[in-house]
C-alpha cells in the first residue's frame, strides 16, 4: 500500500481477476468496505494517518466529556478541514471537478484503512476507533445533500425490506402511535423498512419505531440509525479480521514502527508552535522574559520551571522536555545556552560547558547527528519514563498523587470544586489531556473573551504543551485587545 519508487502498472491480475488498483470515488460518503490497492510513499503512509488521528482524538475528547452532536461538529470541524477535507460533488450549483476531489477522498480512504492497522490490536483499542468512526461517518453523513444520501444508499445493499403499501396502511395507526412518543412526525406517504429490533437499539430506545414479532418498522426518515449500525458493525468485523491478519507484517520494520507509534493513542504526536505567540517585535522570546511568560505555562512546564528556580539544577529528563519546550516557545540556542547556565548558579563554568553545554547545542540540531528536535507532545510525554526521585519531568495529571496534583491546581488559582471534581474523574481514567484542557479553560476566562482552547470553541483541545502556551498567549492578547477598547 505504500511505495519507495516510481509507480508501476494500475492493474494486476488477482487469483484470475482483473483488480483495479486506482479505485474511483464518485461521491464523498464511504463505508470503507473495499481495501486500497495502489501504492504510496511512506511519508505518505504516515502523514495521512497522523491528520486523521488529530480528527478522531478530538472527537473522542468529545465523547468523554459527554459534549452533544452540535459542540462536537463545532469544534471538530476546523480540524476536518485543515486536516482532513472532503469537498462534495458541487458547490452552490456548480460542479466540482478537478484532481482535488480525488486527492481528498483518496487521502481520507487510505488514512481510515492505515488507523486500522493501528488501532484492530487490542478490543480496547477497537472498540474506540469504531465510536469515534462512527461520529465521524455521522458528521459527513448529515452534513451530505440529499443526493450523496441516495448514492450511499444505491451504492451498497443493506439488505433491508420495504414495508408494502397495504401493510402499511393495517398498521398505520401503530406506526403514527410511535411517531407520537418521539418528536418525530412522519408524513403521510412515508415509506418503512423492515429490520431485526436489535439492529436499531438507539430508534427502540427513544420510542421512535414500531416493533413487532421482533421486527422494527423503522421510517425511510430515520434511516440514519440504520445506517450507522451498519457502519459501525461492518468496522467491528473487519477489524476482527485485520487483527488475525496482522502477524503477516512482523516482518515489515519499515511499517511497524509507524504502525506501533499511532497506536499509543488518539494524540497527535507534533505540534507546529505559532509564530505570532512569540515575543511581540522580536519573532523570538528572550531568556530575560521567561519568568514573566511562566503563567503561560501548562502545569507540566511550570512544575519543571519552579523545580529549576528551587534548586538550580534540573536532571536529564527534565531538561529535555523543558528545554525543547522552551525551544518551541522562540528561545534560540544562544539565549538558551544564557538561561541554563544562569539558572545552574551552583556550578562552575567549567563543569556546566562539560556537562550541559553539548546537550543543549544537540537538541537545537548543532552536534552529534544534527538533527532538529521537535517539543515533546503529550503523547510524547506519557510515554516518557516516569520521573523518579529527585526528578520533576513528566504529566502532572498522570505521575501526581491526588492531593498534591489538588493543591497544584489551587496554586494555579482553580479553586471551583466543579471543575477539581472533573479533573479527578478524567485522571482515573485516564484522560489526561482532557483535564489538562478543563484546567485551560477554567483558567482563561475574561468578560467578553471566548477561551481560545477547548471543546465547543471551534479549537482543539490540549494535546501539546506548546499549543497550550500558544493559545494562553492568544487568550492574553484578545483581553488587552478588548480592555483597551473598552477603555476608549
Amino acid at each position: 500500500m505504500f511505495r519507495t519508487q516510481k509507480k508501476r502498472a494500475l492493474e494486476r491480475t488477482n487469483f484470475g481477476k482483473e483488480v483495479i488498483r486506482e479505485q474511483d470515488y464518485p461521491d464523498r460518503l464511504n463505508m470503507y468496505l473495499i481495501p486500497p490497492l495502489a501504492e504510496i510513499t511512506l511519508d505518505e503512509f504516515e502523514e495521512w494517518a497522523l491528520d486523521r488521528l488529530r480528527v478522531l482524538s478530538e472527537i473522542e475528547t468529545c465523547l468523554f466529556r459527554n459534549r452533544n452532536m452540535k459542540m462536537t461538529e463545532q469544534s471538530v470541524k476546523p480540524l476536518l478541514e485543515k486536516y482532513l477535507p472532503l469537498s462534495p460533488n458541487s458547490v452552490s450549483g456548480r460542479v466540482n471537478k478537478g484532481s482535488q476531489l480525488d486527492t481528498e477522498r483518496k487521502k481520507d480512504h487510505y488514512s481510515h484503512f492505515i488507523l486500522r492497522l493501528a488501532f484492530c490490536r487490542t478490543e480496547e483499542l477497537r472498540r474506540r476507533f469504531v465510536k469515534a468512526e462512527t461520529v465521524l461517518f455521522r458528521m459527513r453523513y448529515l452534513s451530505a445533500d440529499v443526493a450523496e444520501q441516495h448514492a450511499l444508499l444505491a451504492r451498497y445493499n443493506f439488505g433491508w425490506t420495504l414495508v408494502p403499501e397495504d401493510e402499511k396502511r393495517s398498521l398505520q395507526e401503530y406506526l403514527n402511535f410511535a411517531s407520537s412518543e418521539s418528536t418525530y412526525t412522519p408524513s403521510p406517504n412515508e415509506s418503512y423498512f423492515t429490520v431485526p429490533f436489535e439492529r436499531v437499539p438507539e430508534l427502540v430506545e427513544s420510542r421512535k419505531v414500531f416493533v413487532k414479532g421482533g421486527v422494527a418498522y423503522v421510517p425511510a426518515s430515520q434511516q440514519l440509525s440504520l445506517i450507522l449500525t451498519e457502519f459501525s458493525e461492518k468496522l467491528e468485523k473487519a477489524l476482527e479480521i485485520t487483527a488475525r491478519a496482522l502477524p503477516r507484517l512482523d516482518e515489515d520494520d519499515r511499517l511497524l514502527p509507524i504502525l506501533a507509534h499511532l497506536s499509543k493513542g488518539f494524540v497527535a504526536p507534533e505540534y507546529i508552535p505559532d509564530n505570532s505567540t512569540t515575543a511581540p517585535g522580536h519573532g523570538v522570546v528572550r531568556a530575560s522574559q521567561i519568568d514573566s511568560l511562566v503563567p503561560h505555562f501548562p502545569l507540566c512546564m511550570r512544575t519543571l520551571h519552579t523545580a529549576l528556580r528551587r534548586d538550580s539544577h534540573l536532571r536529564y529528563f527534565g531538561r529535555q522536555q523543558y528545554g525543547l519546550f522552551l525551544k518551541g516557545i522562540g528561545l534560540s540556542v544562544e539565549e538558551a545556552l544564557g538561561f541554563w547556565r544562569s539558572s545552574f548558579s551552583k556550578c562552575t563554568d567549567e563543569k556546566f560547558n562539560k556537562e550541559y553545554r553539548y546537550n543543549i547545542r544537540h537538541n537545537y540540531g548543532l552536534e552529534g547527528n544534527r538533527r532538529n528536535y521537535k517539543p515533546r507532545s503529550c503523547a510524547q510525554i506519557l510515554t516518557d519514563a516516569a520521573p523518579g526521585a529527585n526528578e520533576h519531568h513528566g504529566c502532572p495529571y498522570r505521575h501526581f498523587s491526588e492531593d498534591n496534583l489538588v493543591a497544584a491546581l489551587q496554586g494555579l488559582g482553580v479553586s471551583d470544586q466543579g471543575v477539581l471534581r472533573g479533573v479527578r474523574e478524567d485522571v482515573r481514567n485516564k484522560q489526561y489531556h482532557v483535564a489538562c484542557t478543563r484546567v485551560f479553560e477554567a483558567t482563561h476566562k475574561a468578560p467578553g473573551v471566548n477561551s481560545p482552547v477547548g471543546v465547543g470553541v471551534g479549537m482543539e483541545s490540549v494535546t501539546h504543551p506548546n499549543l497550550y502556551y500558544d493559545r494562553s498567549v492568544q487568550f492574553a492578547r484578545q483581553v488587552e485587545t478588548v480592555d483597551g477598547e473598552n477603555r476608549k
